[in-house]
């Protein structure tokens, strides 16, 4: 008691929240325990009938994030109330509560989120897959009636570039090839500018925030067939550098999965961990299970992490000194992702060292300039409030990171990056590696699609540069990949089989579509090696010969993105983890 006393003032929370934390005992123990002594009742719930609560079942999951519950009975109102931080503290010491909640009983927060997912599934269903198409359609890519006028424009559009391409197809591929390399020359230049100003991520301030001053974080992992890796995720969780008292960690599993519903149960949680199921309405999406944590949230911080991830344990404490340092227009920090199975193959030598050049010098260098960028998958730290304002995730994208990226910039928020890792799992096969790839480009052309709807807007909200940019870095991504084997065709027809009557005129223009092609193979390269020397794995740098080789097979899973876009847009290809061979992390432990 005297230890749970000490580490209670230490942390600034009640010593009965650190021996829970410590399985000294049961959270229902204790609460049963301190509501005989406050002359109240135990309220399991179990017992409690829907119509006994006057809340709607919106208010209903409001209700389980506050820790409180209405019940009327015979006319009579009682609080159910599940403690908190230092409520039970304030109870125990007899403080006056307001007139509405002298009546009052406890319960667990597992009884009360147990309550709720009973008798709110269909409303959290609901509000995880509607809410943002509800609430906010233009910023929504949930399916959309097909309007007449927007079809008859397409195909005018269409008839017209035809028309144009009959009567004059020298020109007409001309201009296109020439507007083709004037974008793909402002991408390299994007990159390049990356590279000019292109510095580490700021690092926390030296000085340490005080274990008493730290808010509560809640870590949010959306899980679907990862029974063989949860418990390194917990392990890792577990390992953060942050009062555990002060972690609310929502555990997201989908109904069926059985798999990992038995691996948790074998790992024995208790708190701070949290398994929601995830109600079996709307797309089957990662970020419908993240929609299905959020309003749950009782963090003031919130991060995501994915099955596999294992971040550096002092992460959370880097990202809330950069938050400290900042207004509340800082929304979001992004960690830096890099890969930890990377000798498994050269594919995940070529993710490693892209990861590099995107999480190591493109993106802070974006952030430097202070211009939108594009989420990771992980490693996204958010102020809750306003991930909770620009509507949370969009379950319908397949990228929701990418897309909440850069939706954040037009709500007026804005992100940056700090030199904190976390370590991920690459695919180390091709067949597992072109469905991630697929599903990553799928998801970059929904977010394009959908924020180009209102293209005056987009250019408002994101400014002239930071429209531009979002062009340069997603949309000519994308393009680049669509396009490099009909590029590359063309190079090699002008040189080895154009007919002697078109030569002169092709071989004119060839060294500009050579220069404009070599310019991104370098300028991808050159940021690649510079985040690898920062990751201090520029022994990996060789791989990078083989970025030809690597772009036609992006071009591959951009194809094959774009049939999936049309006729199976909501697709979600998982990836499969726990098959990796090697391990930098454990050889760096070893």
């Amino acid at each position: 008691m005297a230890a749970a006393e000490q580490r209670a003032r230490a942390i600034g929370l009640g010593a009965d929240r650190v021996l829970i934390c410590a399985d000294a005992m049961t959270e229902e123990a204790y609460l049963r325990a301190l509501a005989a002594s406050l002359d109240t009742t135990f309220e399991p719930l179990s017992s409690v009938a829907r119509g006994d609560c006057p809340l709607d079942d919106d208010q209903l999951l409001q209700a389980a994030a506050a820790g409180l519950l209405p019940l009327v009975r015979d006319g009579v109102l009682t609080w159910v109330i599940a403690p908190r931080c230092l409520t039970a503290r304030r109870l125990a010491n007899a403080q006056p509560l307001p007139p509405p909640v002298r009546s009052f009983r406890l319960t667990s927060s597992e009884h009360l989120w147990r309550f709720v997912a009973t008798h709110a599934q269909e409303a959290l269903g609901a509000r995880a897959s509607e809410e943002l198409r509800r609430s906010q359609p233009d910023f929504s890519n949930a399916p959309r009636p097909r309007s007449p006028d927007r079809f008859l424009l397409i195909a005018a559009l269409t008839l017209l570039i035809v028309g144009v391409a009959a009567l004059a197809p020298a020109a007409a591929i001309d201009a296109l090839a020439t507007a083709l390399c004037v974008v793909f020359l402002g991408a390299a230049a994007l990159r390049l500018v990356s590279v000019a100003v292109a510095r580490a991520p700021a690092s926390a301030p030296p000085v340490r925030l005080r274990d008493d001053a730290l808010p509560v974080y809640t870590v949010i992992c959306p899980l679907y067939r990862e029974a063989s890796v949860v418990g390194s995720l917990v392990a890792a969780i577990r390992a953060l550098d942050y009062p555990r008292e002060k972690l609310d960690v929502k555990l997201v599993v989908e109904a069926d999965d059985d798999d990992t519903r038995r691996a948790l149960d074998a790992l024995s949680l208790g708190p701070p961990f949290t398994v929601i199921t995830a109600p079996p309405r709307g797309p089957r999406t990662k970020p419908k299970a993240l929609n299905v944590a959020l309003p749950l949230a009782q963090g003031s911080f919130t991060v995501i992490y994915d099955a596999e991830d294992v971040p550096e344990p002092d992460q959370l404490r880097r990202v809330l000194a950069a938050f400290m340092a900042a207004d509340d227009s800082l929304a979001c920090v992004q960690a830096s992702l890099t890969i930890d199975n990377a000798t498994d193959s050269w594919l995940t030598r070529m993710f490693t060292a892209g990861y590099a050049g995107q999480f190591d010098a493109f993106l802070p260098a974006l952030a430097a300039l202070r211009l939108p960028f594009p989420l990771g998958g992980s490693s996204n730290h958010f102020r809750t409030a306003a991930l909770r304002h620009v509507g949370g995730w969009d379950p319908y994208n397949v990228t929701e990171d990418a897309d909440l990226g850069i939706r954040l910039w037009r709500r007026g928020y804005r992100a940056t990056a700090v030199a904190s890792a976390t370590y991920e799992e690459a695919p180390a096969r091709f067949g597992p590696w072109l469905r991630q790839r697929t599903r990553w480009y799928k998801g970059w052309m929904q977010t394009w699609l959908v924020h180009m709807r209102q293209p005056i807007r987009l250019m408002r909200e994101l400014r002239p540069l930071g429209a531009i940019a979002f062009q340069l870095f997603l949309a000519c991504n994308v393009l680049a990949a669509l396009v490099h084997p009909v590029f590359m065709a063309g190079l090699a027809y002008a040189w080895l089989a154009a007919p002697s009557w078109q030569a002169g005129a092709i071989l004119e223009a060839a060294p500009f579509f050579a220069a404009t092609l070599l310019c991104g193979y370098l300028s991808t390269i050159v940021l690649d090696v510079i985040g690898l020397q920062r990751r201090g794995l520029l022994a990996q740098a060789w791989v990078l010969v083989l970025t030809p080789l690597y772009w036609f097979l992006l071009s591959l899973a951009a194809w094959r993105a774009v049939f999936q876009l049309i006729y199976d847009p909501q697709r979600w290809e998982k990836t499969e983890h726990g098959l990796a061979r090697t391990s930098r992390l454990a050889a760096l432990e070893g």
